[in-house]
């Protein structure tokens, strides 16, 4: 069986992830130890949401076969679908701990870009979901049992996880510090993820090995168009709206 490195991976950026989000609660006033329980049912939630958003971009094959939904150690997992089932995770451990929604979303977000960012790693090591064939100096061998049928005698494609690591990386570092700011309001960091995440995501896919839906864009290209519009509409109206609290007069929430 090979080993599915890109969700061994996500798994292993839980462990830098609870620290920044538990600094993070620290200074909102929020007990830390309560992130165990989170990063329990995010990663489950996330899980679930991964293969579910899979599957059903994929109903075709599925529907002849009902019995492999189940076979995760297939590969097939949707980075969308890791994203709704965290933030339906957020949703309710919030409700739980009777913090704000959006309060929390911005403590344990900014571990999310972190975790694909090494994640992507994981394509690389198993060969997946690499881009069309070129020759560009930082080009990506790709070993012959793993080419696409089409381009089996390409040699060369393009290193797309390593695009969006880097892209995540770069969001990772710009939430760390767009959340000091003395005038981020809750649910900035959320919302920029979000945005950041999806234009990322949508200029990747130009790269990758993929099939058109509509108007020559993928699925994931549609769906993160509507995810950076939505977001982006939301921080332009919430941030025309004057702040409830300066900076100086905030309080942790507890």
């Amino acid at each position: 069986m090979r080993i599915r490195w890109y969700g061994f991976l996500i798994a292993f950026s839980f462990i830098p992830g609870f620290y920044i989000a538990a600094a993070e609660a620290r200074r909102k006033g929020i007990d830390p130890e309560v992130l165990y329980d989170f990063a329990l049912l995010a990663g489950a939630s996330g899980f679930v949401g991964a293969r579910l958003a899979y599957v059903l971009q994929n109903a075709g094959s599925y529907l002849t076969d009902p019995v492999r939904i189940i076979a995760v150690w297939e590969g097939g997992l949707s980075m969308h679908g890791v994203i709704a089932g965290g933030l339906l995770a957020v949703v309710a451990f919030a409700r739980r701990i009777r913090v704000p929604f959006l309060t929390f979303a911005d403590v344990v977000i900014p571990a999310l870009p972190l975790g694909q960012a090494l994640g992507r790693w994981g394509n690389f090591f198993n060969q997946e979901l690499f881009g069309y064939p070129t020759d560009v100096p930082w080009k990506m061998y790709v070993a012959p049992e793993y080419r696409p049928p089409q381009w089996a005698s390409e040699a060369f494609f393009h290193p797309t996880f390593l695009y969006e690591s880097l892209w995540n990386l770069a969001v990772f570092g710009s939430l760390l510090w767009y959340r000091r700011r003395s005038g981020a309001r809750e649910g900035d960091v959320l919302f920029l993820y979000l945005a950041a995440y999806s234009l990322g995501r949508f200029w990747v896919e130009f790269f990758r090995i993929g099939t058109p839906v509509v108007a020559g864009l993928t699925l994931a290209q549609i769906v993160s168009l509507a995810l950076a519009a939505a977001s982006g509409l939301w921080l332009l109206v919430r941030n025309r709206q004057p702040l409830k609290n300066p900076p100086a007069s905030r309080t942790p929430v507890r």
